[in-house]
């Protein structure tokens, strides 16, 4: 995710980062530009079309209230994706707290081993959620190997229920209470509900039929415009005219693609990384660290 300062608005204007709008459609601006170009000439030398300012103003409209649906459904499942990344680093640190209070200071080795599979179940569901695997941030313990986990399917699943058998060895061992135990595993199971949502997102993408609906309306729009306007006497100021409403209506529908999926690693994309990061140095604080 960029970081930057949203009160330097001035320098924010000539900012140019890789995620820019406009290096990705520079090409299509270019090649739009000189179809405009033609058009203006042709109609300016050769053939006269009828003005269609006022149609292509009606159509605007539709096409702007479509966007910001299409902008306000994408930020609605960014800002969902970040309540539940929020959510993830509460419960972690709930659960470590709790663990903390029940665990005697002196037994080192549960204390790492709790520290070390929530860390790797938040790691491990961050590279689950970018279908992809990466076990180098992963902790080893005596009791987890994460060389097995190359043929799993749901890696953070199989963290996630190894802590419930850490709960449950608790229990048996009689260090906490059945009631205490019962919470420890509401809190536990939260992970999983966490998860759940955050899928939920990431394989629930906007209805395809809708999307491209969006892309042939945006096209057939712009195709059109340069022929309206060019006969409503503005001349060869149609050109950057038409580039820069082409460019308004393509990068909203760039940017709504690039938000709707927010746990990839798009510049724009949430800062899971750094979440994970976050959640690691606080339960190592909780857990590990001596005051």
């Amino acid at each position: 995710m960029i970081k930057y300062n949203p009160k330097d608005w001035f320098g924010l204007i000539f900012e140019f980062h890789k995620s820019d709008t406009l290096r990705k459609l520079i090409y299509v601006i270019l090649i739009y530009a000189g179809f405009t170009a033609t058009v203006v000439y042709v109609e300016l030398n050769y053939i006269k079309f009828e003005s269609s300012v006022t149609i292509h103003s009606l159509v605007g409209f539709i096409i702007g209230l479509l966007l910001v649906f299409r902008t306000n459904t994408a930020y609605d499942r960014w800002w969902e994706g970040r309540k539940l990344l929020g959510s993830l680093v509460n419960t972690s640190r709930n659960l470590a707290l709790k663990i903390n209070s029940l665990i005697p200071e002196n037994d080192i080795n549960t204390r790492n081993l709790y520290f070390k599979m929530i860390s790797n179940y938040c790691f491990s569901m961050k590279e689950h959620l970018r279908d992809n695997i990466k076990l180098e941030e992963l902790e080893e313990t005596t009791a987890f190997n994460k060389k097995s986990l190359k043929e799993i399917n749901h890696i953070p699943n199989k963290i996630i229920s190894e802590i419930f058998k850490m709960n449950k060895s608790l229990y048996d061992d009689k260090v906490i209470s059945g009631n205490i135990f019962i919470t420890v595993d509401n809190e536990t199971k939260n992970f999983t509900e966490i998860l759940g949502a955050c899928e939920r997102i990431k394989k629930t993408p906007i209805p395809f039929s809708y999307n491209i609906f969006i892309k042939k309306f945006i096209f057939v729009y712009t195709l059109t415009l340069p022929f309206g306007l060019t006969a409503s006497l503005f001349y060869y100021w149609t050109i950057p005219i038409c580039v820069f409403i082409l460019y308004i209506l393509a990068s909203l529908e760039l940017l709504a693609e690039e938000i709707e999926n927010p746990f990839g690693s798009d510049p724009n994309d949430l800062p899971v990384h750094d979440i994970c990061n976050d959640i690691k140095s606080n339960i190592k604080e909780i857990l590990i660290t001596k005051n």
